[in-house]
């Protein structure tokens, strides 16, 4: 378990992702995609019992390097990754910061409840998702984030047959320091 007090974390602690996925009558010809966040920190205050009371996130947008795609017909080549990359980076997230700060976290059987307010692409709205707080220190969860609430038209390729849904998940998995 952590000790109490606040804890940085970022690259070296574990990993953050955004998964997307294809939809449209030209689906086969894309893959959904694993995306590595390449510069992000973030801090946790965890408070004596070793629950977390406060999270704070922010993320380099224009950090994003993408590491696998799958269910495609053919496999990613190094132009394909470079002008996915280049698409978010011009279309999708211009690069904008990415932050999330918690107003609340409710605890539940080492199951958190974290709500807070995400800044994408310029906009900051509410958002929430749940951690789950492991024995071994380990804090994992998923933030679905519905592109079109934050004004981000998702991606469409091949005359709009190819489309990424405009759900698409952020994936945290990290190491807390050990007391």
């Amino acid at each position: 378990m952590a000790p109490a007090g606040t804890h940085k974390l970022g690259r070296d602690s574990g990993t953050m992702q955004v998964r997307t996925y294809r939809e449209g009558v030209a689906q086969k010809v894309g893959h959904d995609l694993i995306i590595d966040v390449e510069l992000w920190h973030a801090s946790v205050e965890l408070a004596a019992d070793g629950s977390p009371t406060s999270v704070v996130l922010d993320a380099d947008a224009r950090s994003l390097a993408v590491r696998e795609g799958l269910n495609g017909l053919k496999p990613l080549s190094d132009r394909d990754r470079g002008e996915i990359i280049k698409n978010i980076d011009q279309k999708i997230l211009r690069g904008q910061p990415i932050a999330f700060r918690s107003t609340t976290i409710e605890r539940d059987d080492g199951r958190l409840t974290v709500r807070g307010d995400l800044t994408l692409a310029g906009t900051t709205r509410p958002a929430s998702f749940e951690l789950v707080l492991s024995a071994d220190g380990r804090l994992r969860g998923t933030l679905p984030v519905i592109q079109s609430e934050w004004g981000i038209t998702p991606y469409r390729g091949l005359l709009g047959a190819l489309k990424v849904r405009d759900t698409v998940e952020v994936v945290l998995d990290v190491a807390l320091p050990s007391a």
